[in-house]
């Protein structure tokens, strides 16, 4: 198990255990007295673009539309080009100040693609001119796939942008969940999309599929649909919920464990695979994890996490799924117009998903699974009145998942990862 940096850990969990735990990070984190222990904050390797901010489809778990937030109502459909041009240079100079050698840019919405490819061209050349000599760009896009025709996918080809589509399934669980505003489900579009994108020339574009979990949908089936397509790397995802608004087939406070149910179940399929087709990234993540190595995912783990939203007006945000935990969650009052990426690091919301487990409620810390699980995902934290210092609303199917994970490592490997039962 890697060992728990004592000097951060114990240095802020005294500075906040004081403080009201109503709001808390924005009530309770107290950053100068955090720098004084020593922390410095991570550089953003990675930022969200939301090069349009309304969708085509009207899918049921929707954090953008569906959920809390609602800031999307009063911010511009669609990025202009002085936004580009001012985020492209914002980016381009941070880089520089921070010697990144690869930076992450990720086109993002609502939907993407209709912001139009010409806009999409426009970025992409945007960024390139504005990074420093010797930092490449990692150029992706985050798609529901129905517009992903042969003549965008020949653009998108040409831009060097790896593409990622939303998959829930079989045709039964996808257009349960992600249908249009015609409602008429999407699963015929992407199931068409994903054949073009999987085969040549556009196959090198592939960067995966997620997968938002229905524990009502049979979830070797859910794995076997998805694995059809031969992605390189498949996201399950957990619906987002609180402990305020609970996800779906989620009691607060129940021991049940739904969601482990459903991954163990996917996990043992993958598993037992003698040639696993395709990562699945939790998983992966969890074994990484249990065998000492580092994270890489934000959902899981003590990671800090390094990446930034930038939102059709030029707004700087968090991480966008907090939009589920209540309006104006991810908001960081900064701007690309009136400051530097810079000033985000040093925000008390930001510095909160950087500190690993001195962010993390008493009963999180004394977890022995903890250094894998992490607290769980951020905004799965979140209880109205109290902010985000609870284990994740997911605990009990985390901890189980965890723990039938190292069980069958300890089959294979000989011996204990937590030492628990």
């Amino acid at each position: 198990m890697p060992e728990t940096p004592p000097r951060v850990a114990a240095g802020l969990v005294t500075t906040v255990a004081d403080q009201p735990a109503a709001g808390w990070p924005e009530n309770g984190l107290d950053l100068r007295a955090l720098h004084e222990t020593g922390w410095r904050p991570v550089p953003f390797r990675e930022f969200v673009l939301k090069m349009h901010g309304r969708c085509d489809l009207a899918c049921s778990y929707c954090y953008v539309f569906q959920m809390a937030d609602t800031s999307w109502q009063h911010k511009p459909a669609v990025i202009s080009p002085g936004v580009i041009s001012q985020t492209a240079s914002r980016i381009g100079g941070y880089a520089g100040r921070h010697g990144l050698r690869s930076v992450r840019v990720v086109l993002h919405g609502g939907e993407p693609l209709l912001a139009g490819m010409d806009r999409i061209s426009a970025t992409a050349a945007a960024l390139r001119r504005a990074l420093p000599p010797g930092t490449q760009l990692d150029l992706r896009m985050q798609t529901n796939g129905v517009r992903l025709t042969g003549p965008v996918l020949r653009r998108l080809l040409d831009e060097r942008i790896a593409i990622s589509v939303s998959l829930d399934g079989d045709r039964a669980t996808h257009d349960r969940h992600r249908r249009d505003r015609r409602d008429q489900g999407s699963f015929d579009r992407v199931t068409a999309a994903l054949r073009r994108l999987a085969a040549e020339p556009f196959r090198p574009l592939f960067a995966g599929l997620l997968c938002t979990i229905d524990v009502t949908s049979d979830p070797v089936r859910t794995y076997q649909a998805l694995r059809e397509f031969g992605p390189p790397v498949v996201d399950f995802l957990l619906p987002h919920g609180n402990w305020t608004v609970p996800p779906p087939g989620r009691t607060v406070h129940s021991p049940a464990t739904p969601y482990a149910d459903w991954l163990i179940a996917a996990f043992e399929q993958w598993y037992q695979e003698p040639a696993q087709p395709m990562r699945v990234r939790l998983f992966d993540e969890i074994i990484t994890l249990l065998l000492g190595g580092r994270g890489q995912l934000e959902t899981i783990g003590l990671s800090p996490v390094a990446l930034l939203v930038i939102d059709t007006d030029g707004t700087l945000e968090q991480v966008d799924s907090l939009k589920s935990a209540y309006d104006g969650a991810p908001a960081t009052g900064l701007n690309v117009f009136e400051h530097d990426l810079d000033a985000a690091m040093h925000t008390p919301v930001i510095a909160a998903r950087q500190i690993g487990l001195a962010a993390l409620a008493d009963q999180c810390r004394a977890c022995p699974v903890v250094q894998i699980c992490g607290g769980g995902y951020y905004p799965h934290r979140f209880q109205a009145g109290r902010g985000f210092r609870q284990p994740s609303v997911y605990c009990p199917d985390l901890l189980r998942l965890i723990r039938h994970i190292d069980r069958r490592l300890a089959a294979d490997l000989g011996q204990r990862m937590t030492g628990q039962p």
